[in-house]
């Protein structure tokens, strides 16, 4: 959640963030704010707070000895989306090498001009912006506030700005109670030297409880930036003469490619001459600050990748990179003639995987699914046990994770902080952990034991899309090398691979042919209130997925059931009003679920069926039938989704919802 850009360098820094804050928008998009050091002459404006929530630009000012102002901070701040940030910049310009921007996902108080970050400290000499949650904020505010700070938000964030001031601060206080172990609040006397701002920024983060990336700049620091990690991803960019800090690579791949990821419990100083890493803590107050060496990765990402490319939204042109994403998933990982796999990232976990009495897979929300379509493929194949687990519940019910237990974790951003707790409360048990990944160099993929990458490439839009078919590609792929392992032969092994290496084309097959008949469908059902989503076997989790993405971008109530399911409660909300997508491909269910579509027909609902190409028989049941080629049963989701996705992007649409940006959500759920 929420997105985080800085740069220091010799360009100038607002139109360098405003541009990272646009790629960083699917991040959070409720607020946006930057924070620019400006240099300053002798006039000033005055201060004071306006209503749209910009900060004087003589806040923390420094005076140089003919008493010319030097340096000012300046913040922009304002409810909405970025452009609306891009208006209230524009319109009194500031100038300033050195500055860090966000775009918010509110957690702590409701979207506004007051609660948008940057935050400053009670002197407003410091800016922070915030990735996050600090879960004992209340405990730290309540003793800021009984020595004399006051805030002016709900956030968490501002008492982070005010706890790091507080440690920043010249003067000498005695007797804080701010922390039992520590005699002051990191104050020295002016005969004492001045605390740096990373030393306030460690101190302070060793009190602190929960997630958070941050950026931190101070007018009376002006040549540097504070930014460090604990939960929420930060990445650092190396330039020719500058440097960069985000939350992921989108927002800086126009000016670098040379990048520094920082870990967890990892902090560094960012200044014109270079980057200088430490960690922040061991075990308490007189722990961590040891200087450590990063090194610098080179990132592959294309510009264009994150560009529209002459779509209308990111989601539709991401639809439509499915025949080539699902390619680039299997690249280079079939061998044909043995009738298997290799996975490079597992390779040297192949003993583990073949002993292993049982599998889990835990995940959340679209991956959720891609997993439970995964654990149908690999019992069927591999014939080896697979639980399925939401990875918000799986570290709260004490799991049982046995010996030789293999866990994977599946997630886009491989940031999704559910997923990545789950994948460490598992290793502590004892389990491998293995990672299914998008993003290179995520914190799932580095704290895992080994994996797989999908390679979807950049996913903007926030209802997944390109990613669920990559992840089931692996999954098949995945399920494929296992049952080769065990009980499949190589010509059972051979006949899956020919059919994944059709998978491609019958893909743009089914954009090519069902996009045009979708449109119009979704004009017919666009002010529908409720939607029933019904499948079977591997195409049940289809149906959940098909409601989900519904919900996501149209806002339309929309719910996914095994068909079978439906007697059992669900069918009493069918009646003339209410539409039915039913995925009913001819497979071993095939007449089962014909049975499932006459009992909504007996109630007057409205059946849309998702159809194998040449079904004349669905034709008599179904309303509207939607066709796709025919392929191997456990493929069948990779074609029977596209058909899904494109209803609700075109539902969204007729129903006027940013589809890119719904309310509400944001692409990367690094928050519990």
């Amino acid at each position: 959640m929420c997105g985080i850009v800085g740069y220091i360098g010799n360009r100038e820094a607002a139109p360098i963030l405003l541009s990272g804050l646009h790629r960083l928008e699917y991040r959070g998009y409720d607020s946006a704010g930057l924070a620019l050091l400006e240099t300053l002459g002798a006039e000033v404006r005055s201060s004071g707070f306006s209503s749209n929530g910009k900060r004087p630009v003589d806040n923390g000012q420094r005076t140089s000895d003919n008493g010319q102002r030097t340096t000012g901070l300046v913040i922009e701040k304002c409810k909405g989306k970025v452009t609306a940030l891009e208006t209230l910049a524009q319109s009194t310009p500031h100038h300033g090498t050195v500055g860090i921007g966000h775009t918010r996902w509110a957690t702590h108080g409701v979207p506004s001009d007051t609660n948008s970050h940057p935050h400053t400290d009670q002197s407003e000499r410091i800016a922070i912006i915030h990735n996050g949650i600090i879960e004992n904020y209340l405990s730290i505010k309540e003793r800021l506030a009984a020595r004399g700070h006051t805030f002016r938000s709900e956030t968490d964030t501002e008492v982070l700005a005010h706890l790091i001031g507080e440690y920043y601060s010249e003067s000498e206080i005695r007797g804080t109670g701010l922390d039992s172990h520590v005699s002051e609040l990191g104050h020295r006397s002016p005969d004492a030297g001045h605390r740096t701002l990373t030393e306030a920024v460690r101190l302070a983060l060793n009190e602190v409880v929960g997630t958070y990336g941050i950026a931190v700049v101070s007018a009376d620091s002006p040549e540097e930036i504070v930014c460090a990690r604990n939960g929420s991803p930060l990445v650092l960019g190396v330039g020719d003469g500058e440097y960069f800090v985000a939350s992921d690579a989108s927002a800086i791949i126009a000016h670098t490619r040379q990048v520094i990821y920082l870990a967890d419990n990892e902090m560094a100083t960012i200044t014109r001459s270079g980057i200088k890493t430490r960690t922040i803590s061991a075990d308490g107050l007189s722990g961590g600050n040891e200087e450590i060496t990063k090194p610098v990765e080179r990132i592959e990402m294309e510009l264009e990748a994150i560009e529209k490319g002459g779509y209308e939204h990111f989601m539709l042109k991401e639809i439509h990179e499915q025949p080539r994403t699902i390619t680039d998933a299997m690249r280079g990982r079939i061998l044909e003639e043995e009738g298997n796999v290799k996975l490079g990232g597992l390779q040297n976990h192949l003993q583990e995987l073949r002993r292993a009495p049982r599998l889990v897979i835990t995940a959340c929300g679209t991956s959720y699914h891609a997993g439970l379509i995964g654990k149908y493929m690999i019992e069927q194949y591999a014939r080896v046990p697979v639980t399925i687990e939401y990875a918000s519940e799986f570290r709260y019910r004490n799991p049982i994770i046995e010996e030789g237990d293999v866990m994977f974790g599946i997630s886009q951003s491989g940031e999704t902080a559910d997923t990545l707790a789950a994948m460490r409360e598992g290793k502590r048990k004892g389990a491998l952990a293995l990672g299914i990944v998008n993003v290179v160099g995520s914190t799932i993929a580095r704290e895992s034991d080994g994996g797989v990458y999908i390679h979807a490439g950049p996913e903007i839009g926030v209802a997944s899309t390109k990613a669920f078919t990559s992840q089931l590609t692996v999954l098949s792929l995945l399920a494929i090398m296992l049952g080769r392992m065990r009980h499949l032969s190589v010509v059972d092994g051979r006949a899956m691979i020919h059919a994944l290496r059709e998978l491609p084309e019958k893909v743009q097959k089914t954009l090519d042919d069902t996009e045009r008949q979708i449109m119009e469908l979704a004009e017919s059902f666009k002010n529908a209130s409720n939607f029933l989503y019904l499948g079977r076997g591997y195409n049940y989790p289809v149906a959940l997925e098909g409601a989900l993405k519904l919900k996501e971008i149209s806002y339309i109530h929309a719910e996914g059931y095994p068909a079978a399911e439906m007697k059992h409660g669900p069918i009493a909300l069918i009646d003339e009003n209410m539409p039915v997508v039913v995925v009913a491909p001819q497979d071993d269910v095939y007449e089962k679920v014909l049975s499932n579509i006459q009992e909504v027909r007996a109630r007057k609902g409205h059946v849309i069926a998702i159809a194998t190409e040449g079904d004349t028989k669905i034709h008599a049941l179904a309303e509207q039938v939607i066709y796709i080629p025919e392929t191997l049963a456990m493929l069948t989701p990779i074609l029977s989704v596209i058909p899904l996705q494109l209803l609700s992007y075109y539902i969204a649409t007729a129903r006027g919802c940013n589809v890119d940006q719904p309310r509400n959500l944001a692409k990367s759920v690094t928050v519990e």
